[in-house]
């Protein structure tokens, strides 16, 4: 009884072993390279003109300055024939400045609150202390109560310096928690942008 089962299992794996290595294909050795007949070949006639064309150069005068970036300051640039318009009060000022709160990237900002709740912080701003829906920062050397708008992800909060933090070598800002949860920032890290006032 055991023998036809042996001859089975025998059988299907040489069929098995034709199927994964198979014989030879009947390849052949290249050839040498043969001259071409260029009387096989014949003109194609695509149906189209080609045409030129130039772009006129661009008047340098007019040309960017280079990329516009997120904390550039840009001036008001003078009135025609180059004099400043008069003020008011008949001086005539340089060119003016427009953006004076330029943005900046903080990419190891922060967030307390647990251990600090029902503090009142450094600078005593808070009354009944800092709680978990308490919107501020803490900075080192800003005075207290300075206005600091912060950008993340779309969102945008003016907030003010309510305590003295972080103590960590290299970070700057240090958000509550309500901050951090408007922000939708609540982890150590990331590319929020600020700028005081």
């Amino acid at each position: 009884m055991r023998l036809p089962r042996v001859v089975a299992r025998a059988a299907l794996i040489a069929s098995l072993a034709l199927i994964v290595v198979p014989g030879s294909a009947g390849s052949r050795a290249p050839s040498a390279p043969g001259a071409i007949d260029p009387s096989k070949f014949a003109n194609v006639e695509l149906g189209y003109e080609m045409t030129t064309m130039t772009t006129s150069s661009l008047d340098p005068d007019t040309a960017s300055a280079g990329r516009l970036e997120l904390d550039a300051v840009l001036r008001e640039p003078a009135p025609a024939f180059g004099e400043p318009a008069p003020r008011p009060d008949g001086s005539t000022p340089a060119a003016q400045l427009i953006v004076r709160n330029a943005w900046h990237l903080d990419s190891n900002i922060s967030w307390y609150g647990p251990g600090f709740y029902g503090h009142n912080g450094a600078c005593g701003l808070v009354p009944g202390g800092i709680q978990k829906d308490t919107v501020g920062v803490a900075h080192r050397t800003l005075p207290c109560g300075t206005k600091v708008t912060f950008r993340y992800n779309g969102r945008t909060v003016t907030t003010m310096v309510i305590d003295r933090g972080p103590y960590v070598k290299g970070r700057i800002w240090d958000m509550t928690h309500g901050l951090c949860v408007l922000l939708d920032h609540c982890f150590t890290g990331g590319g929020v942008y600020y700028r005081i006032g």
